[in-house]
């Protein structure tokens, strides 16, 4: 083990030990250990790891700080690693010398706004568990190519930038557990301009991250998950965002899951699920556009400042068994599909829960240029002014829902509303109370109903 204080480092939070950390890195045994203590460092710390075989960086049962004065990362990990996860495309020296570096029990700090946390590039199997990133711009910055990357048990906290940052990086397979991702300012964990596949998010905390807490409101709208696969050499596939707390304070154009693709002919496999989650407080909750292939199903998503759930130009889209309500009269629910076709939405539960309805007059669940949409066995209630509100739809699909007004003051409510043009939608076996609002220009088949 290479304790960097054998090699010169003070670790008094006054002294630089910048160079100190660099010899116990190039003359050490690959296993850098910092003792308790707080370590200032001005520059980065690379360490290639061809070069000095399997490296761990780890901390004293997490009491041990690295301070980052400088700008840039203070630790950038290097591999050589370019084939993908198959053991054949692995070439004999990442085995031998690159496989699994990891970093665990120690904290980082940063002292210039500029300062990155960790950053990799041409890893294989990276670790990191129980690890401290704050007051730092990115936290986990991954670029270029990794592979097989695990993030366990961390706090990615407080950052100017991104908690954890897939920049225009190719990635295969990549682990977010058991971690605390909160109060960044450009996001919780952010996706962009990258070829990702197999990006598991699972039982985390992920919560405020917009500018709030960083004292710039008019700064650019953020979201805790933030997936753009919207320029052309990018796609992100086979994700499932599963059992976290995903929470916010609403922002200008925030949401907190928010998935951006393509929307055209080009459009990827899709294959993301969104489940067991407990979403909510932001200006629309979950936000997806131009996605083709999203099933989200057994969460609880509350209180938005526009919509619960908006979907705009995309397909496939599988809504079912989610709860959607709010929790304060100052926020507002509901759901919205715009410009989508193919997509289910069943066994949900809408819920608003003011007298007066929501102060944006939208009703609960919303469709607009929308076709072929089967919505069934949901329980919509006290929805203003209507339970259901279509406009120039298509082949929508209305069965077995429970769509009615339980409060006692009553504003000229509804259940349903089909207006503008639109063929072939059908309305049966509902339990509907209200007015049912349908223009003349609009086909809708009203079958077998309780009124």
């Amino acid at each position: 083990m290479s304790d960097v204080r054998q090699f010169g480092a003070k670790g008094d939070g006054i002294i630089d030990d910048t160079e100190a950390v660099r010899h116990a890195v190039e003359k050490g045994d690959g296993a850098l250990f910092f003792p308790s203590g707080t370590y200032l460092i001005s520059e980065t710390i690379n360490i290639a790891l061809t070069k000095k075989g399997p490296v761990a960086i780890s901390g004293e049962s997490g009491t041990s700080t690295v301070i980052m004065t400088g700008e840039g990362p203070a630790f950038r990990l290097a591999g050589a690693h370019q084939g993908t996860g198959d053991p054949g495309s692995v070439k004999p020296v990442v085995w031998d010398q690159e496989r699994m570096p990891t970093v665990q029990n120690i904290a980082l700090e940063g002292k210039n706004p500029n300062a990155d946390g960790f950053e990799l590039l041409g890893t294989m199997q990276s670790v990191f568990d129980g690890v401290m990133v704050r007051r730092m711009r990115h936290g986990i910055h991954l670029v270029k190519r990794n592979r097989n990357v695990v993030i366990s048990n961390c706090h990615l906290y407080h950052n100017s930038g991104v908690g954890l940052y897939l920049d225009r990086v190719n990635l295969h397979q990549i682990n977010v557990s058991n971690s605390h991702i909160s109060y960044n300012r450009l996001g919780g964990i952010r996706v962009e301009g990258s070829e990702v596949r197999n990006l598991q998010i699972t039982g985390n905390d992920i919560e405020y991250n917009n500018a709030k807490t960083h004292g710039k409101l008019g700064s650019e709208p953020t979201a805790e998950i933030w997936i753009d696969a919207t320029d052309p050499d990018s796609s992100v596939n086979e994700v499932t965002i599963n059992s976290n707390t995903i929470q916010a304070t609403s922002s200008p154009g925030g949401a907190n899951i928010r998935i951006l693709e393509k929307g055209d002919e080009s459009r990827p496999p899709g294959l993301i699920t969104i489940s067991g989650n407990v979403i909510g407080s932001q200006e629309n909750n979950v936000h997806l556009s131009g996605v083709y292939g999203v099933t989200i199903s057994g969460n609880t998503i509350y209180s938005c400042t526009n919509r619960n759930l908006l979907i705009e130009n995309s397909r496939l889209v599988t809504v079912g068994s989610n709860h959607f309500r709010r929790h304060t009269p100052s926020r507002g629910t509901g759901m919205r599909l715009v410009s989508s076709e193919d997509c289910t939405v069943s066994g949900c539960t809408l819920h608003d829960e003011s007298e007066n309805g929501q102060k944006s007059g939208a009703s609960l669940l919303e469709m607009e240029k929308c076709q072929r949409i089967a919505i069934t066995g949901c329980v919509l209630t006290d929805g203003v002014p209507y339970g259901i509100d279509a406009a120039d739809c298509s082949d929508v699909r209305v069965t077995g829902c429970i769509i009615t007004d339980k409060r006692k003051v009553q504003k000229s409510r509804g259940s349903l509303s089909f207006t503008g043009k639109g063929k072939r939608n059908g309305v049966a076996s509902n339990n509907l109370s209200g007015k049912i609002n349908i223009s003349p220009e609009v086909e809708v088949k009203l079958h077998e109903n309780i009124n």
